[in-house]
């Protein structure tokens, strides 16, 4: 684990630094450079079927729970990002006892930029993403667990540069990324799952990053929100891994919402070719 004890300590460095570049700050006026925004969603979506229903079918009920909020601090040169995103859903079909996931994700991530000119900032992130729950390889809890709270678990430390034109848009690019990948279960890491060599807990890999953000409202009461991370590994078996997320939220009334999510990954880690998720709800929304 000595890679992740020197991401850390680079990760503790950033905070250190950042802190430093607030310091003479009144907490009066570090309070009004702070803006929050948070979003809060449940969805629904069922179908159902009578027993004579010629043309064939299976009724089913899912559920899916969306939460995010961000916390942006901007003042002369110094931006500092925080976000917290958290998804749950469940899909429970009419021929399986129990119901299955169909969307876990808990993620974490800070980035710090100072001003260098125009719109470019010299930036440093660090972001945590993981899952909450066990992952079943079949719809029921006595099959074999495929993946758990940590196991898979992501830690990357980018530095770079961010090129932010307005609100809306993000681009970084980080020549210089660590990735540990950390797989907190003994039987996982038995199998070799995700990348880590049998037996072993974690993996380090060193390679460039480009990630963008955009977020905005496309049409009146359509908001689109986008991540797209490429990672290039410059190391063992360089390859590159690519995770895109796609919300769109429809607005229907001040509570009233529809959510389409989709997900595209590739790496090769997990699994050696596209992987692809997507999800429409009908719900309630909050935001703030």
């Amino acid at each position: 684990m000595k890679h992740l004890s020197l991401l850390l300590l680079m990760a503790i460095s950033c905070v250190f630094v950042n802190s430093n570049a607030q310091e003479g700050l009144a907490p009066e006026d570090t309070v009004k450079h702070w803006t929050y925004t948070g979003l809060a969603s449940i969805n629904f979506s069922q179908t159902s079927f009578s027993e004579n229903w010629q043309a064939g079918g299976e009724s089913s009920v899912a559920g899916l729970g969306l939460f995010n909020l961000t916390a942006k601090y901007k003042k002369n040169r110094s931006a500092w990002d925080n976000v917290l995103d958290i998804k749950y859903g469940l899909t429970k079909q009419k021929s399986n006892k129990d119901p299955r996931k169909s969307d876990d994700n808990f993620e974490i991530l800070s980035k710090y930029g100072y001003k260098a000119f125009e719109h470019w900032y010299y930036s440093a992130t660090f972001n945590f993403k993981t899952q909450m729950t066990n992952g079943y390889k079949e719809a029921n809890p006595d099959s074999a667990v495929i993946s758990k709270a940590l196991a898979p678990a992501y830690i990357l430390l980018y530095l770079g540069m961010d090129y932010k034109p307005n609100d809306n848009f993000s681009l970084v690019i980080a020549p210089v990324t660590g990735k540990i990948t950390i797989v907190n279960d003994d039987q996982l890491s038995a199998e070799g799952r995700f990348g880590v060599e049998p037996g072993e807990n974690s993996r380090f890999e060193f390679g460039g990053l480009l990630k963008s953000t955009y977020t905005k409202e496309v049409l009146k009461n359509v908001t689109l929100a986008s991540k797209l991370g490429l990672f290039y590994n410059y190391l063992d078996d360089p390859q590159l891994d690519v995770d895109w997320e796609l919300l769109v939220n429809m607005k229907i009334n001040k509570f009233l919402s529809a959510n389409i999510v989709t997900q595209l990954i590739y790496d090769k880690d997990q699994v050696d070719e596209v992987q692809f998720k997507e999800i429409l709800g009908v719900g309630l929304t909050y935001t703030f």
